[in-house]
């Protein structure tokens, strides 16, 4: 028997669980204590901020390309579900990076073990998309050395992070940048579909 199984579904659970992990992260900001001058306390929470920030936009990025991948694909396969949870599964240790930098400072091993947080969705995410375009038969909706290069990326701010905590920042930004505009092959897509796109 052949179950024909919307992709609808799987698109609003993932945007329910990466809407619950952006809001989980939130959660770990902390006003500092009362006692610190403002702008004492303001220096405090800045490295963790920017940490934060950085765990925001990357599952932002996630999210809006799960939205391209997932508009590719009509019915999904059992493998691809669990592809699928594989990946939310691996975005949600993004927020226990955070965290662990929160609490612990920025230091190189939590920088290190963050990078490994936002490692493992990178790799994950090959794999989804692979089985995606096993499906679809369309191209892949990222470039696929883009995603090889930010996976190198995450893992290199290890070493770094050992010599220089901000070259380490540095490399976290420089890969979020890397993905902030759409995949080219998505807007052409869409375009032939008759369907607006905004940037």
């Amino acid at each position: 028997m052949s179950l024909q199984l919307k992709a609808g579904r799987m698109a609003a659970f993932s945007d329910g669980v990466i809407a619950v992990i952006i809001t989980v992260m939130v959660l770990e900001l902390r006003v500092p204590a009362q006692d610190l001058p403002d702008f004492e306390g303001l220096r405090k929470v800045l490295p963790v901020f920017v940490i934060y920030a950085l765990s925001f936009v990357e599952v932002g990025i996630y999210w809006v390309n799960h939205h391209y991948m997932v508009d590719d694909v009509e019915h999904v396969s059992h493998g691809l579900l669990w592809a699928n949870l594989g990946f939310l599964f691996a975005i949600s240790l993004i927020p226990f990076g955070t965290a662990w930098v929160g609490q612990r400072g920025v230091t190189p091993f939590s920088l290190s073990f963050y990078s490994i947080c936002c490692a493992s969705p990178a790799v994950a995410w090959m794999v989804l998309s692979a089985l995606v375009r096993r499906r679809t038969r369309l191209p892949f909706a990222g470039s696929p050395v883009k995603q090889a290069i930010s996976s190198i990326l995450y893992i290199a701010v290890i070493p770094v992070a050992y010599h220089s905590l901000i070259s380490a920042l540095g490399i976290l930004a420089a890969v979020a940048i890397l993905w902030l505009f759409p995949p080219k092959r998505s807007i052409e897509c869409r375009v032939r579909k008759g369907r607006p796109f905004s940037p």
